[in-house]
C-alpha cells in the first residue's frame, strides 16, 4: 500500500463538477492499493496517518498529530502511485491491484479510519476526480507498507524511500 499525504488546510474532491468530500484542516491521503494488501496492511497505514506528529504545536514544531489537533481526513483513490516510469515513456502499472480488489481495499481502507475516530471523508473510486487543495507548510510525505510476500515494486536501493517499518 502507498499513500501520499499532504497536511492541508482544506481540501475537496469534485466527480462531473459536484463535490463529493471536502475537509477543512487535516490530511489529503492519495491511496494506492497492491496485490497481497490485507486488512493488515489498512491498519497500520491509517494508525500511521492518524498518529503521524506532523502538524505544529505552539512552539510551532512539528509535534501534534491529526487526532490530538482535531483534523479530518479526505482519501482519494490514485491507483497511478504504482506507475512505473523506468522504462518506456508509457507507465506500467502492473503492481497496482485490481480495480475490483483495489475498491474493496480502498472501502476498508476508508472503514479503519473512520474506526480510529477522526472525520473521514471521501473521493468516488474509479471516477475520473478534480482534488483541490491547500498544502499547508508545505508538508508531503510518501508512505508505503508492503504485505509480506506482496507484488509491490521491490526498493531497488537507488535513492531514498519510505521505510515500511512503524
Amino acid at each position: 500500500m502507498r499513500v501520499v499525504l499532504q497536511r492541508v488546510s482544506r481540501a475537496r474532491v469534485l466527480v462531473d463538477g459536484e463535490p463529493t468530500g471536502a475537509i477543512e484542516g487535516g490530511v489529503l491521503l492519495l491511496a494506492a492499493f497492491a496485490d497481497g494488501d490485507t486488512r493488515r496492511e489498512l491498519q497500520w497505514m491509517a494508525r500511521k496517518c492518524v498518529d503521524l506528529r506532523i502538524f505544529r504545536d505552539e512552539a510551532g514544531k512539528m509535534n501534534r498529530s491529526l487526532r490530538e489537533v482535531g483534523g479530518a481526513v479526505l482519501v482519494v483513490s490514485q491507483f497511478t502511485l504504482y506507475g512505473d516510469c523506468r522504462k518506456g515513456r508509457r507507465p506500467s502499472f502492473v503492481a497496482s491491484a485490481a480495480p475490483e480488489v483495489a475498491e474493496a481495499l480502498y472501502e476498508d481502507f476508508v472503514q479503519v479510519l473512520r474506526a480510529e475516530g477522526v472525520p473521514v471523508e471521501t473521493g468516488r473510486f474509479g471516477a475520473m476526480m478534480e482534488v483541490e487543495l491547500v498544502n499547508d507548510g508545505p508538508v508531503t510525505l510518501i508512505l508505503e507498507r508492503e504485505a509480506p510476500g506482496g507484488s509491490g515494486e521491490p526498493s531497488t536501493g537507488d535513492g531514498p524511500a519510505a521505510s515500511s517499518e512503524a
